[in-house]
């Protein structure tokens, strides 16, 4: 998997519901997550995550989360730290 750019694509997904108490990672309902995108590396996929909790920040219910689906397409590869 690499870019035009010849550099390794590393994809993260970046998405985030209502969870239905602070205690756990159980979303209230899975028809209303919010898939915010994939990005290409986790720098890009940090900057969409921090813009989507600031605007959330009032709701303490709502949290977002990045995916590292690169390590779920190729567990074997350790080539990407993040």
């Amino acid at each position: 998997m690499t870019d035009s750019g010849g550099k390794k694509q590393l994809l993260h997904l970046v998405f985030g519901g209502e969870l239905e108490n602070l205690d756990g990672i159980q979303f209230r309902d899975l028809k209303d997550l919010d898939i915010v995108g994939i990005f290409p590396d986790y720098a890009t996929a940090l900057t969409a995550w921090k813009a989507k909790a600031q605007q959330t920040v009032d709701n303490a219910h709502m949290r977002y989360f990045i995916v590292h689906m690169h390590r779920l397409l190729d567990p074997q590869d350790t080539t990407g730290s993040k």
